[in-house]
């Protein structure tokens, strides 16, 4: 892939507009803050920019041209939700503008058409894959038949309130909580309508997709990247929508406990191995649709899932349970990277979904439970785990980003 080399105050201007657009999208689409900076900082080099960047979740701060003479440029952006599909696009065009198939104005233009593009899959497959991902969920938490139905039909309403939140913004800021009590509600319900069940875990499979277990090791990853107000930010965004959720649950619980009566809850017992290796899959196909990654991603995230999967066992059977994830988080990183290499496309696209079958959200939703429970130690106890097992799989992403293939070829191919 050779550098671009923008001649004149033209070319540098145009340069420089499709630097910004790239950064927009980069943000948009939901790339964690330290890898954008460091992506742009590449892309600035090989365009022939001096440019220096600062990102946080909401704003984009990116400076042009030497010291006595900086242009600032300030991007206002709102969090962006995980979007794979248009996040490999995006890296083609810049790959197709790099290697001079397109003019920084074509490819500025390219990605304002990725934007405009409809989603990728409708509603009714989108909330389909909120009921298959509770389904799966239900099975990697233990769950019985029971859980399995009562989670299942929990995601399909939660997918109908999340589309219906896409619609109307009043809606869309009071989700989350709302998410949680209706999954409380409906799963205190199918314990008096199906029989004995554990509610919780009826529940917390329901709106396993809604818990940031991954924004929680995103921000652990900014913050041992430096990244502090970034970090910071991510991380109490998480803690606000975790609060946000639990509050929710508990009003839904207790208030169908009112009307139904306390529900007869019963641990469940455990189904045979073999059904886990058919819920690796639904919940990978989920994934695909829910993150928004193309179908031809789908054997890919699949595979990551399973090395994720097993990298975690292994890892928890060497280091125990905390400190495991540190292996699967290595390990997927490691994979994605390759799959960045061969494929030339981003490694995000096997490494988010491979990192959400890691993340330690069931841990901390307990932890907020057990608190509004009145039951202190036991929560504080949780609490403090899934920030151990947060670090564990910050440190396994970022150990994986230093010696990966992707990062070594990256080195090889940067201006000296």
């Amino acid at each position: 892939m050779k550098e671009a080399n923008p001649a004149g105050a033209d070319g540098e201007r145009a340069a420089v507009g499709f630097l910004l657009a790239f950064a927009r999208a980069q943000h948009a689409y939901g790339t964690a803050v330290h890898l954008l900076e460091e992506q742009c900082a590449v892309l600035a080099a090989r365009l022939g920019v001096r440019a220096q960047f600062l990102a946080t979740p909401t704003s984009i701060m990116v400076s042009v041209g030497p010291p006595d003479a900086e242009r600032i440029h300030m991007i206002r952006t709102d969090p962006g939700e995980q979007d794979l599909g248009r996040l490999t696009e995006v890296h083609a065009v810049a790959g197709r503008v790099l290697a001079g198939a397109l003019t920084p104005d074509a490819g500025a233009a390219q990605l304002a058409a990725i934007e405009r593009q409809p989603p990728r899959y409708g509603p009714a497959l989108t909330t389909l894959a909120f009921g298959c991902s509770s389904l799966a969920a239900a099975r990697f938490l233990g769950g019985n038949v029971r859980e399995m139905t009562a989670a299942t039909a929990i995601g399909l309403v939660i997918g109908l309130l999340a589309a219906l939140a896409q619609r109307r913004p009043a809606l869309g800021r009071t989700f989350e909580p709302l998410a949680g009590c209706v999954a409380a509600a409906l799963a205190t319900a199918a314990a008096a309508g199906l029989g004995p069940m554990s509610v919780y875990v009826a529940t917390l499979a329901g709106i396993i997709i809604l818990i940031p277990g991954f924004a929680i090791t995103v921000g652990m990853t900014e913050l041992s990247s430096r990244h502090w107000v970034a970090g910071t930010a991510r991380l109490s965004g998480a803690f606000v929508t975790f609060v946000s959720i639990a509050i929710g649950v508990a009003i839904g619980s207790r208030v169908m406990a009112a009307l139904l009566g306390a529900p007869h809850t019963l641990d469940p017992e455990p189904l045979p191995p073999w059904t886990e290796a058919l819920a690796l899959p639904v919940a990978s196909l989920s994934f695909m649709v829910l993150l928004k990654a193309h179908a031809r991603d789908g054997p890919w995230i699949l595979a990551a899932g399973a090395v994720a999967l097993a990298g975690g066992r292994l890892g928890a059977f060497v280091l125990g349970p905390e400190l495991g994830v540190f292996v699967g988080s290595l390990i997927v990183g490691l994979a994605s990277s390759a799959y960045a290499v061969m494929l030339r496309r981003p490694g995000a696209v096997t490494r988010v979904p491979g990192i959400l079958l890691l993340v330690p959200g069931s841990i901390g939703f307990r932890s907020l439970t057990s608190l509004l429970d009145r039951q202190v130690l036991p929560g504080v106890e949780t609490a403090f785990r899934m920030i151990l097992m947060a670090t564990a799989l910050a440190a396994g992403l970022l150990i994986a980003n230093v010696i990966s293939p992707a990062q070594i070829a990256d080195r090889r191919r940067r201006p000296r």
